[in-house]
């Protein structure tokens, strides 16, 4: 075989390197960029349904407002029947009001849901379009590419025979070269398109998520209403409206400091703490961050108690592969921790599919550690830097440890400090001025939660929250007063 008929052009042309066949390639190789990105009649209609979709929500999002207001209102009667002092007709007046709040709450869990499901049809519609886009052009590019290996194989021979002018030929060549680029930018945006839609996915289960945990939260609240009008009724059953009996029944029921000392204090993942012990590391924290110890306690019982699967799964299985496995992994390895272990051990992802990975009695997942746990990506690997480590630098614990109870409420209180202080929380607040610190701290909690969609759990999420603050508090005057 001669050197010439063995020499090959890769890629050169699809089918035979003349008349249509070549306008042919030349114009797919023109257009499969563009196809990408044409509106398609599927496109249209979801911008369309779009649009009419945000009228809705921005009419629901003023109901909204308008049942913030009243439960706030709401609240304020409570809190203020709470300074009334310990008398029958306070909290029998406080029971009622209560009985109102969570009816309130119901309402705005239902005019939420309306919003979700919106927001899940627009989320799927977005998915169908995305994924009709990327079929189509998996076809097209297949085909092309499938041809232009074909004709990858033809000799420098076949090609000079099968054009009368050098200059043809030439400029086919520059054809061929135009066309290999322009399937590689189409190629390009096909793995565009499929992250794309892979995180769609991921927000549709988010979303799917709220509406399940919001649903269930509906049913809590219905019990509850059932439960404070028993214990209204149980009042004053016990009490024969007689405001003596009462002050009887609040002596017999008052927690002293040593049951409090005593209690056990759960966290999954860290271990038993004493609730003495725990408001050591929750003072600790108010004192690095100004977050009240009683808020950073909610917040941490909260999470241990939240789920079934807390600290149950490998990160293999649990994690996000990109944003959070290589900080993990940089992250126990400079802590001696084998990723194998039960202490490394995560929380699992959702029914729904969303990752999982928290870590910890304060369920952080690695890349919010790394924000405020020192660590920064340098290239393509993660290094510790001790002075970027606002946890150690408060614990004393350096490399911090999302395992170690100093470190996680540390943690969890610098967390809360900045949600605070965010401007979503500051504006959530600014609505009902009166009870700003209030909304601050329901915000706040949700943020911790749900990041982003923290608006979707003020109520789920932050209410419970501030009622375990509330008791809480009460524990630690007892405490401090003792």
């Amino acid at each position: 075989m001669s050197y010439l008929a063995a020499t090959r052009i890769p890629l050169i042309k699809t089918m035979k390197l003349a008349g249509t066949s070549l306008v042919f390639l030349v114009l797919l190789g023109l257009t499969l960029g563009a196809k990408l990105n044409a509106p398609t009649i599927a496109a249209e209609e979801a911008t369309r349904n779009g649009v009419a979709s945000q009228e809705e929500r921005s009419a629901l999002e003023a109901q909204l407002k308008d049942l913030e207001a009243q439960i706030a209102e709401n609240q304020k009667k409570i809190d203020d029947y709470k300074k009334q002092g310990n008398t029958l007709k306070s909290e029998i007046s406080s029971l009622n009001a209560k009985i109102s709040q969570l009816n309130l709450q119901i309402k705005a869990i239902n005019l939420n849901l309306e919003k979700l499901d919106d927001e899940i049809n627009t989320t799927q519609k977005n998915i169908n379009v995305t994924e009709s886009k990327i079929d189509a052009n998996k076809i097209t590019l297949a085909k092309g590419m499938r041809d232009l290996y074909e004709a990858d194989n033809q000799s420098l021979m076949e090609v000079l025979l099968a054009n009368e002018n050098l200059s043809d030929f030439f400029g086919n060549i520059e054809s061929i070269a135009l066309v290999q680029a322009n399937i590689q930018a189409a190629l390009n945006e096909v793995i565009a398109l499929r992250d794309d839609l892979l995180e769609q996915k991921q927000e549709l289960a988010a979303e799917k998520s709220d509406v399940e945990n919001l649903k269930n939260y509906r049913e809590s609240q219905k019990k509850g209403i059932a439960a404070t009008q028993a214990e209204k009724n149980r009042l004053l059953t016990v009490t024969k409206g007689k405001e003596s009996e009462y002050q009887k029944l609040l002596a017999q029921n008052k927690e002293t400091a040593a049951q409090i000392r005593s209690r056990i204090f759960q966290l999954l993942g860290g271990g038993e703490l004493t609730f003495e012990k725990a408001y050591e590391y929750a003072k600790l924290a108010e004192g690095a961050t100004g977050v009240r110890a009683a808020f950073t306690l909610a917040i941490l019982q909260q999470e241990s108690l939240l789920g079934r699967n807390v600290g149950r799964c490998n990160y293999q299985t649990a994690m996000h592969p990109s944003r959070d496995v290589p900080i993990f992994l940089a992250l126990i390895s400079k802590l001696g921790i084998d990723p194998g272990s039960i202490v490394a051990q995560v929380s699992c992802p959702n029914a729904h599919g969303v990752y999982g990975g928290a870590m910890g009695p304060a369920q952080f997942i690695p890349s919010t550690w790394a924000l405020y746990g020192g660590w920064q990506k340098n290239g393509m690997n993660w290094e510790y830097n001790s002075s970027k480590d606002s946890i150690g630098k408060t614990s004393g614990n350096q490399p911090s440890n999302p395992w170690n109870n100093a470190d996680a409420f540390v943690a969890a209180a610098l967390y809360l400090k900045d949600a605070l202080e965010s401007s979503s929380c500051s504006g959530y607040a600014s609505q009902i001025p009166a009870q700003a610190q209030t909304l601050k701290e329901r915000c706040a909690a949700a943020k911790y939660y749900a990041g982003n969609r923290w608006y979707n759990y003020r109520f789920v999420y932050g209410d419970p929250v501030l009622a375990k603050a509330a008791q809480f508090q009460q524990d630690i005057d007892i405490l401090t007063a003792g």
